[in-house]
């Protein structure tokens, strides 16, 4: 999937998360958006990776791309690092949803990912798509409705 539909990917999971949790939904929803691009760290071509341009070309010659940085492993570090270092509950939550949000994303594509990495098993799910191309726009359509959906229902009493 293309940054643009981490992006918003990230956005309609975080949102559809504080409607169930009691966590800072502007935190927990900006959070959710930066999480939802660390995984392309791997990618040098990605939105995080010209960004931090070294990290990544050290992250993708040690691992290459939708391995590591797309597991389960990367997950669970990520959640101990961010819990050991981030005092706000909120913060960490949304960085964890936008990372899952991102890792589901991906398991749409005919590449898939190594969720269970350090095992080489590729988990995609049986119906899949090519990156770019018209089912992801659709996805990113779809993707956009639930965000205004899930976003009037977070935020919809301020108005």
């Amino acid at each position: 999937m293309t940054g643009n539909t981490h992006i918003i990917g990230g956005l309609a999971a975080s949102l559809a998360f504080a409607q169930v949790s009691n966590y800072e939904p502007v935190l927990l929803v900006g959070a959710g958006v930066i999480g939802a691009i660390i995984p392309d760290i791997c990618h040098g071509g990605s939105k995080i990776g010209r960004r931090f341009k070294v990290l990544s070309k050290v992250i993708n010659t040690l691992f290459g791309h939708r391995s590591f940085t797309h597991s389960l492993l990367f997950l669970v570090l990520m959640a101990i690092l961010l819990t050991s270092f981030v005092d706000n509950e909120s913060i960490v939550m949304g960085i964890l949803v936008g990372m899952a949000s991102h890792y589901v994303l991906d398991m749409a594509t005919k590449n898939g990912i190594k969720l269970l990495y350090p095992l080489k098993v590729t988990v995609r799910f049986p119906i899949t798509t090519r990156t770019g191309g018209t089912v992801e726009y659709l996805v990113f359509a779809v993707l956009s409705l639930l965000t205004v959906y899930f976003g009037y229902g977070v935020f919809g009493n301020y108005l």
